[in-house]
C-alpha cells in the first residue's frame, strides 16, 4: 500500500541530496501528481513527480498559518 506524505503549499522541506547551489531547503509552491518546489538558497524552481519527491524528503517544516486565517475576518 502506498502511504502519501501530507504536504501543503508553503511547507518547507529538506531533501536528502543538496541542490547544485548547495541548498537543502525548498518551499512547496504547487501540489498534485507533480509537485513544484523552489530552492530557498538560489530561488530556482522545479517540478518533480510526487513519488520521487517523497522518497527524497528528509524533514518537513509545516507552513505557519497567519493569525486571521480561517476566522472569516479580513
Amino acid at each position: 500500500m502506498l502511504n502519501i506524505i501530507p504536504l501543503h503549499v508553503d511547507d518547507i522541506i529538506a531533501l536528502r541530496k543538496p541542490h547544485p547551489c548547495g541548498g537543502h531547503d525548498f518551499k512547496v509552491l504547487r501540489l498534485g501528481s507533480e509537485v513544484k518546489i523552489q530552492c530557498l538558497t538560489c530561488g530556482h524552481d522545479m517540478t518533480l513527480p510526487r513519488i520521487k519527491l517523497e522518497r527524497a524528503i528528509k524533514s518537513i517544516i509545516p507552513a505557519t498559518p497567519t493569525p486571521n486565517e480561517g476566522d472569516g475576518n479580513p
